[in-house]
């Protein structure tokens, strides 16, 4: 799932005029310009019937979208949300965006503080 999610994004014409292919997992590299996607897996489950394993499976899936102003981050969102609500194809039967919310990072630099809109989304997927 998260290879499938990852490459997505990074086939978006307009997620890659954003971030060019600043989407990672679980960190933003330091060093690298803003803006860019930072993925974290949050959740996880197999599906299961009375016989075991069913094939599938669905997870949670944080975007985090960062940009050095809250326009840029806000823009950069909604073309995510864009790509990724209600996509279906391959081993990916679903995504749907589950909830948002804004934030601004911490730190000891005041100008160095990105701001971030985290997107939640579930994705089903098969196994």
């Amino acid at each position: 799932m998260e290879e499938l999610i990852r490459a997505l994004l990074l086939a978006d014409a307009a997620v890659a005029s954003f971030v060019g292919n600043r989407v990672n997992y679980g960190t933003h590299p330091q060093g690298d310009p803003f803006p860019g996607l930072v993925l974290n897996t949050i959740g996880d489950v197999e599906g299961m019937n009375i016989d075991g394993p069913d094939g599938t499976s669905q997870g949670r899936v944080q975007v985090d979208c960062y940009a050095d102003s809250y326009g840029g981050s806000k823009l950069l969102s909604r073309a995510v949300r864009r790509v990724l609500s209600g996509h279906a194809g391959g081993a990916i039967l679903g995504v749907f965006h589950a909830s948002s919310r804004d934030s601004r990072e911490g730190g000891t630099n005041e100008a160095e503080h990105p701001f971030r809109v985290s997107l939640d989304f579930t994705v089903t997927y098969t196994t």
